[in-house]
């Protein structure tokens, strides 16, 4: 029963997340201007907020440049330990290469922070001439935001993908439990046959036993009575045997 409560508790906010994400999902992450201070310089770029756990965004967005930048990235996840404790949920690259976004070599800077609102993912750009900003490069800034969207975008779609994956997860082992219960009561119906059965043989063995019983006692009775003819018989045969003596001894 409380496996059963347990199960559909899962479901329940499996269902609650799933609302969640398809939400935010379905709605076009906001893009919005911020400046930054990344190791104690300050620049302008753009931020928007995730709605997943910060260290899953932060992986995500560190394979994404890998995938997306086509140069070395830089970050906590990408070097030793020591200097990832120095920038922490920073990411750079040098000479990425964006022509989605211009044809020149960028600098990339970027930072992913969990925050109160969600997880936070912001980038500058430095684009050699000019760095992205909403109103000095608004071509390159409409195309920096479908990118960061693109990335929101797919987070959300691999985490409904894992929540599926999980649900689906949830529905095997509950058919496998269920499959498990009807053969239980399968087996014990088998078992009710064969104890009726043997109920049924030992209810006739019982009655023969009976039988068995009461024709013992009428042997052990007719056995008393032939005792009872014997010892008359004995009896008898003693008498004759006496009379016949009897009679030798009147013999002179």
């Amino acid at each position: 029963m409380q496996s059963t409560r347990t199960r559909v508790r899962a479901l329940a906010l499996l269902l609650m997340f799933w609302g969640l994400a398809t939400t935010a999902w379905a709605q076009r992450p906001a893009v919005e201007e911020a400046e930054v201070a990344v190791n104690g310089i300050s620049r302008k770029g753009q931020r928007l907020l995730v709605q997943l756990d910060s260290k899953v965004v932060e992986k995500a967005w560190a394979a994404y440049l890998k995938e997306t930048a086509g140069g070395a990235v830089k970050g906590p996840s990408l070097l030793p330990t020591t200097k990832a404790q120095a920038g922490k949920g920073i990411y750079t690259v040098d000479k990425a290469s964006l022509d989605s976004i211009s044809s020149n070599p960028l600098r990339i800077v970027s930072k992913v922070e969990a925050t109160k609102g969600g997880t936070a993912v912001w980038w500058s750009l430095d684009m050699g001439n000019a760095y992205l900003g909403q109103k000095e490069t608004p071509k390159e800034w409409a195309r920096a935001e479908a990118m960061l969207q693109q990335f929101a975008r797919n987070l959300y779609r691999q985490d409904v993908q894992l929540q599926v994956a999980d649900a689906e997860k949830v529905v095997l082992n509950t058919q496998a439990k269920a499959d498990q219960v009807v053969r239980e009561a399968n087996e014990i119906q088998t078992r009710i046959a064969k104890n009726q059965q043997k109920k049924l043989e030992l209810e006739a063995a019982l009655v023969a036993n009976a039988q068995e019983l009461e024709q013992l006692k009428k042997e052990a009775e007719d056995n008393l009575k032939l005792q009872a003819a014997n010892k008359k018989e004995i009896e008898n045969m003693r008498h004759a045997v006496e009379l016949v003596k009897a009679k030798l001894d009147k013999i002179k």
